[in-house]
């Protein structure tokens, strides 16, 4: 299918300073909105105005940045049933109000970096003619990258093999932006540990695990014997929180200097988050994964799949999981050096460090018609 703009360039507007005005829609959690916030960093002449949804991350991170403009959507239910009545009628409203915020700006196309946010972002901007660029982080892209990446002028993907998953678009790996401080990591402050110690990091994501969190509170007792330190990023929504003490064991529910904790640490436990694992490759982080089980479509096994297929980390899923097996299998790994230098390389050899510069470039390109 062949994407063409049909506007009329004249219709363009510019911000006071002569910058070209596009729409970045992304919304949610930090796996859609960091990579966004990574690409507008890397587009200085370019004028952003951003999509998302009401109380979501978005209105914490993005308000003091960049104009923020919400539109009331969920997410698509299953199975279909008398709410999506209810969804369908959201998406309708939220096409017409992204529409005339698309017409009143005089925004040139639109980036997005997937998820229900994207849906009303694409249809509003195909049916004015305007280029769209969506980025889909996960190794099977999600449902709106499928159905309505044909009609976007380029999909860029995060995973080389999600390129066979949508066989009708135009498709490009760029790999998944990471925050610049993973590019760079900062000397580690916020917690004080031996110069010697080693160290486990235990990451749930930006919304935490706590069914993870369970399990890896019945092993600190045998990893902190063993002489390793334990860091817990735990979430906000953890009741058990401060029910294991002990000195080798540092938990709080949010670490400010993530990139520099994953940067001491020796081994990573974690979800399967696009997101998480494109932090691990860039710094060359071997990992126990325990993909997320109630992801869309399962996507965190998938992504998963691709590090352990890499030698790049160790996949335990979570039905099943028992406390003695997270204990040994990290205990195991933590004990053979040369197999942890193994994945730590070989995990570096899945980072795309420039992809925020590259999804820049495909804007200028794509949304921007400039070289």
């Amino acid at each position: 299918m062949t994407v063409t703009p049909r506007v009329d360039p004249l219709t363009h507007s510019t911000d006071s300073a002569g910058r070209p005005r596009l729409l970045l829609a992304a919304s949610g959690t930090g796996g859609h909105l960091f990579p966004a916030l990574a690409v507008a960093e890397a587009l200085p002449e370019v004028a952003i105005t951003w999509l998302g949804v009401p109380d979501r991350l978005e209105t914490q991170l993005v308000p003091q940045t960049y104009p923020l403009h919400t539109v009331r959507l969920r997410g698509l239910s299953r199975p279909l049933g008398l709410s999506s009545l209810g969804v369908g009628i959201d998406l309708v409203r939220a096409v017409i109000q992204v529409r005339r915020l698309l017409q009143t700006q005089g925004i040139w196309g639109v980036f997005t970096t997937g998820g229900y946010i994207a849906a009303p972002a694409i249809l509003a901007a195909r049916s004015l003619g305007l280029p769209v660029l969506i980025h889909d982080s996960n190794a099977l892209p999600g449902k709106v990258t499928r159905w309505l990446g044909p009609w976007c002028n380029q999909v860029a993907v995060g995973f080389a093999r999600a390129a066979g998953r949508l066989p009708r678009s135009r498709v490009t790996w760029t790999g998944t932006p990471v925050r610049p401080d993973f590019l760079s990591p900062p000397a580690l402050r916020e917690v004080t540990l031996p110069s010697q110690a080693r160290m486990i990091l235990v990451t749930g994501g930006s919304q935490g695990a706590v069914a993870v969190n369970r399990l890896v509170r019945q092993c600190v007792p045998q990893w902190t014997a063993a002489g390793f330190w334990v860091v817990h990023q735990t979430g906000d929504n953890d009741p058990e929180v401060g029910t294991v003490v002990t000195p080798q064991y540092l938990e709080q529910p949010f670490f400010g200097e993530m990139a520099a904790l994953m940067a001491r640490a020796d081994v990573v436990i974690g979800r399967a988050g696009a997101g998480t694992l494109t932090e691990l490759a860039v710094l060359g982080k071997p990992a126990v994964l325990i993909p997320y089980p109630a992801a869309a479509d399962d996507h965190q096994t998938m992504n998963a799949q691709a590090f352990v297929a890499a030698d790049a980390a160790l996949m335990l899923p979570q039905a099943g999981l028992t406390a003695v097996a997270l204990q040994q299998t990290v205990l195991d790994l933590m004990q053979r050096p040369a197999e942890l230098a193994h994945m730590a390389a070989q995990a570096q050899t899945l980072a795309v460090r420039d992809s925020h510069l590259q999804l820049a470039q495909l804007c200028r390109t794509h949304l921007l018609g400039r070289p």
